[in-house]
């Protein structure tokens, strides 16, 4: 069941289609950067933005930076939200829970497609961006500098930005909890995405706001863009420790939530 959710997943168009829509903006990117030679001040902008015109290895974090906000949860949302609800209304879920395969088998194909969904898109950013970086920005041949202002060798930077990339899936993972959990509780696959869509735009709004500091620590978006303390040098691990564990338990509540649901509802589509 596994096997035929991961080639369902790859040989559908809309995966292709959103992974090549989640590459658009950051392509654009390199290329007026490349074009006009101007970039953000330094601490203005997406994440490494400011630092790439000088080490287009770098480009990778400024793609994901640029993707991480908005368009990537948008298309984790909708993927994930369409999971279970997708096939509801399409009248085909109630024939995929018979037996042999049963409610918990299919909610693993489902989580398993979702996973790999997410892990493929935010590495297919990461390469397309890295290439583009380098061919239009150029390859720095010494030390990157960091955040700190210190210089970090190739050796680092690979190891930080497979750190980084880890660390977004993980996030992604997180927001892809929330959508399945609501697409087992519908039957429309889009008022699943629009339903964790307006969990994580309530954050968003929750974080700007000084009377809900007391909130704050703990909302789904608060960490997403700690990954920038990992080329800090020495790496700051407190806000990336955080985000690790409360994403952590927003996967482990969510996942527990949809198992629960989806293996006792009446199922009737």
């Amino acid at each position: 069941m596994i096997v035929v959710e991961l080639v369902k997943m790859l040989r559908r168009p809309r995966t292709w289609v959103t992974i090549g829509m989640l590459n658009a903006l950051p392509t654009l990117v390199a290329v007026l950067l490349a074009l006009t030679d101007l970039g953000p001040r330094p601490g203005t902008g997406p994440a490494f933005l400011s630092a790439v015109l000088t080490d287009g290895t770098l480009f990778p974090l400024a793609a994901l930076a640029i993707v991480l906000p908005f368009l990537l949860p948008i298309a984790v949302a909708v993927f994930s939200g369409d999971a279970i609800a997708g096939e509801a209304a399409a009248g085909t879920l109630r024939y995929m829970v018979i037996r042999p395969v049963g409610r918990t088998t299919l909610l693993v194909a489902k989580l398993v497609s979702v996973i790999a969904f997410v892990l493929l898109a935010v590495l297919v950013v990461a390469a397309t961006a890295y290439v583009m970086g380098t061919l239009l920005l150029g390859d720095q041949t010494g030390a990157t500098t960091s955040v700190s202002g210190t210089s970090l060798s190739a050796t680092q930077i690979s190891g930080r930005t497979a750190l980084s990339i880890g660390y977004v899936v993980l996030s992604m993972l997180g927001v892809a909890a929330i959508a399945l959990f609501l697409s087992t509780v519908t039957d429309s696959s889009l008022g699943a995405a629009l339903g964790a869509l307006g969990v994580l735009v309530a954050s968003s709004l929750l974080f700007t706001l000084d009377a809900a500091a007391a909130l704050q620590p703990y909302l789904p978006t608060r960490y997403w863009l700690s990954f920038v303390d990992l080329f800090r040098d020495p790496i700051l691990w407190r806000d990336v420790v955080r985000g690790v564990v409360l994403q952590g338990v927003y996967v482990a509540v969510f996942l527990g939530a949809s198992w629960a649901n989806f293996t006792t509802k009446d199922i009737t589509s």
